[in-house]
């Protein structure tokens, strides 16, 4: 399967993939399903990192936690109008670690079942990274589930851009998004892209202009109403501290 990152936006809502995957005799349940670990596992990941001892245990019940939400239709329980997708997920995680904490097993977690291809190596090297801090596993969630959702965001922006066959004006503005664009030598990349200094600074405010559509638009797929967007936002932003 591809990363998040290399997948295209989605053409359905986060709720419209959860409610397809939780009909059992839908034949695209399963690639529903992989698409919403592909997206989601990374913070569910950080949060049962900071919740169980080992690196292997937290894989496993990483893994084992995607895959009873198929086996066990635990997804039909799932509905935009019980609120957040994240908030739906974290609550079902945790009841999920809680039910398997100290259940012991015949066979090693997972064994003889269908595995999916979820990159703990990627994954742990983004732990490895992380700065030392004390938050707790449900604030680790939501930071890591604002950094997920803010990359694909910026993965979407640059498949448009590629797209339109613009990529190398997408690597020379790209830092605008991060606030940081005072510094960038607006002349240097006209230059390059031999357009002039004006139409640069245009083509950087028309790229933060629709980051933040995209933002908009990915926010708006995980929770009930477009009213709940701009607080959501604000709850993203918060647990980046930012």
């Amino acid at each position: 399967m591809t990363s998040p990152s290399e997948q295209p936006g989605f053409a359905t809502t986060q709720w419209s993939l959860v409610l397809r995957a939780a009909q059992p005799d839908d034949s695209t349940a399963r690639a529903a399903l992989e698409t919403l670990c592909q997206r989601y596992w990374f913070p569910l990941y950080a949060f049962a990192r900071r919740r169980v001892s080992g690196i292997p245990q937290a894989q496993d019940l990483t893994q084992d936690f995607f895959l009873r939400l198929l086996e066990k239709n635990s997804l039909a329980a799932a509905s935009p109008e019980r609120g957040r997708f994240r908030s739906f997920l974290l609550t079902s995680l945790k009841n999920f670690l809680s039910n398997e904490w100290d259940r012991a097993t015949a066979q090693k977690r997972g064994g003889g079942r269908e595995r999916l291809s979820l990159d703990w190596e990627t994954g742990e090297s983004r732990l490895s990274f992380e700065p030392t801090h004390t938050d707790t596993p449900e604030r680790e969630f939501e930071r890591q589930w604002a950094l997920t959702l803010l990359d694909v965001v910026v993965h979407r922006l640059q498949d448009e851009f590629t797209t339109a066959d613009k990529s190398r004006q997408f690597e020379l503005l790209k830092e605008t998004l991060t606030g940081s664009r005072a510094v960038l030598d607006y002349a240097a990349i006209a230059a390059e892209l031999q357009m002039s200094e004006d139409a640069a600074r245009q083509a950087a405010h028309r790229l933060r202009k629709r980051y933040r559509e995209l933002l908009r638009e990915e926010v708006a797929a995980t929770v009930e109403s477009d009213n709940e967007v701009e607080d959501e936002i604000g709850r993203l932003l918060e647990a980046l501290g930012t």
